[in-house]
């Protein structure tokens, strides 16, 4: 199976220890599962940000003084 060899300074080490001791896990299980929680939060954020443009405007009608609408102009933008 392929391997990685990542350097460290002491410093990050202990942090990435503390941070794997936090979770419960061990130092490799944590360095291998960061990859893939961030891949994971990645399609989190383009998936919540299709779904918020989706209902901008539902958003808009529900609270018309919350925000300025969606498509106005804002700031120095609207000079």
């Amino acid at each position: 199976m392929p391997s990685l060899n990542i350097t460290f300074t002491d410093d990050e080490l202990e942090a990435v220890r503390a941070a794997a001791a936090a979770e419960g896990k061990s130092l490799k299980q944590f360095v291998h599962d960061l990859p893939l929680r961030e891949q994971q939060r990645l399609q989190f954020v383009r998936y919540a940000i299709s779904w918020g443009e989706q209902h901008r405007g539902e958003f808009d009608d529900a609270f018309p003084d919350e925000m300025p609408p969606a498509d106005r102009r804002q700031g120095a933008e609207a000079a």
